[in-house]
């Protein structure tokens, strides 16, 4: 799909002071809806097609971290949130014709999850019906699908934690977070430089979960890099 684009590049300007990362502290990272080894749980089951384990769990996640925004949606205002901006990185959205949207993270949200709605409903897309097979592009559009996706729970974390804790389901977040990075891992969906800028709540949550490696490599080591440049995406 078209619309599903982003660039990244450094911007030039100089570095915004970083803030203390909330949902780094000790007391809200240990913090679980459930100690289950999702290390086990995203691995490729027996018997089980690539394409139909992909498709099932991308469509959960898409669910899930949609229901997850939902609970924070009415704090993510236009006025809050003038740009789609995780830490240092501000995202823009790319129309069906490439063209360059700069908008505020309501909006992109609003993009991303419209889009994937739309990806995840399209039977010739993502196949129900048994006998259809999966296009040639499902990979592609599954690894497209998951970038924004994690564009959304980065947001969360980085603009509207405190919401998150004031209405106590950082656990969920924290849970949800944990299941969607290893799983993305496992099958190298996501572009780990994609994923740099959250390296440092990675490297805490996924540790305990059996996965400090496939793709993180050395991505602690460079997060601080990273976040000390302001990024256009």
């Amino acid at each position: 799909m078209n619309q599903l684009k982003s660039k990244g590049k450094p911007n030039g300007k100089k570095p915004a002071p970083e803030e203390k990362k909330l949902y780094l502290e000790p007391e809200y990272t240990k913090s679980r809806i459930t100690d289950f080894e999702f290390k086990e749980l995203v691995m490729l089951p027996r018997e089980i097609d690539l394409n139909e384990w992909l498709a099932s769990n991308t469509t959960t996640f898409f669910h899930h971290i949609n229901l997850q925004y939902s609970t924070i949606s009415e704090f993510c205002t236009g006025e809050s949130c003038q740009t789609m901006a995780v830490c240092n990185t501000q995202y823009y959205w790319y129309d069906e014709r490439g063209k360059k949207i700069k908008c505020t993270a309501p909006q992109y949200v609003d993009f991303v999850m419209s889009s994937v709605q739309k990806l995840v409903t399209d039977e010739d897309v993502f196949p129900t019906k048994y006998g259809k097979e999966f296009p040639n592009s499902f990979e592609s559009l599954v690894k497209k699908i998951c970038k924004y996706l994690f564009h959304v729970l980065a947001h969360i974390y980085s603009s509207h934690f405190k919401e998150t804790l004031a209405l106590e389901l950082h656990g969920h977040l924290n849970t949800l977070y944990t299941h969607f990075i290893l799983f993305i891992r496992e099958f190298n969906l996501v572009d780990p430089k994609e994923t740099t800028i959250m390296d440092d709540l990675t490297e805490v949550l996924c540790s305990s979960s059996g996965s400090s490696s496939n793709g993180s490599g050395n991505g602690s080591s460079n997060s601080a890099g990273a976040q000390n440049h302001v990024k256009e995406r």
